[in-house]
């Protein structure tokens, strides 16, 4: 950012419209931000990486609450409100919005930690899905995407495939 009185702040967009809002309030003069990265997508037997918000429905936009009519935020095509305490913006941290920033490739996506790698006989737990919450076994991995586990059910292990986000170590 360039203005000394500038600073950031959020902005809470509408469902599935951080890129309306963005564009609309860049027509307005206001510099904003929002980070995305890629993303695996699963539908109908297909996996696509498709391009999606770091912080689903939120945007970070650079204001100068003294020069420029920051009020006119709330009505932008896109934006349900700006993140206020009562009537005053919540300022963020120039240093949060410089880190997510140096994450950035050289596309302008937010490169993510990469998933643990789970081992055979690490204990994981099942954070999602009809196992949500069993403790299990890595059996072994069946792809990049899936993960055979051993589950204590009924009093004898069964193996189960679940994907890798649906687990965590335990």
């Amino acid at each position: 950012m360039t203005g000394t009185d500038r600073h950031w702040y959020v902005v809470m967009t509408q469902p599935h419209a951080e890129l309306k809002a963005v564009s609309h309030l860049e027509r307005q003069g206001f510099e904003v931000y929002l980070p995305r990265f890629l993303k695996r997508r699963r539908h109908a037997r297909r996996t696509e990486i498709v391009a999606a918000p770091l912080f689903p429905r939120y945007a970070f936009v650079g204001v100068d609450v003294t020069a420029q009519r920051w009020r006119a935020i709330h009505s932008t095509v896109g934006v349900a409100r700006l993140v206020c305490s009562g009537d005053t913006p919540l300022r963020v941290g120039r240093e949060i919005v410089d880190s997510l920033k140096r994450m950035q490739d050289d596309a302008g996506y937010v490169s993510l930690p990469q998933r643990p790698a789970f081992r055979p006989g690490d204990a994981v737990r099942v954070v999602e899905g009809a196992f949500a919450s069993c403790l299990g076994l890595v059996d072994g991995l069946s792809d990049g995407e899936r993960v055979a586990i051993l589950l204590d059910m009924l009093g004898r292990k069964v193996r189960v495939l679940v994907g890798i986000d649906a687990i965590s170590a335990a």
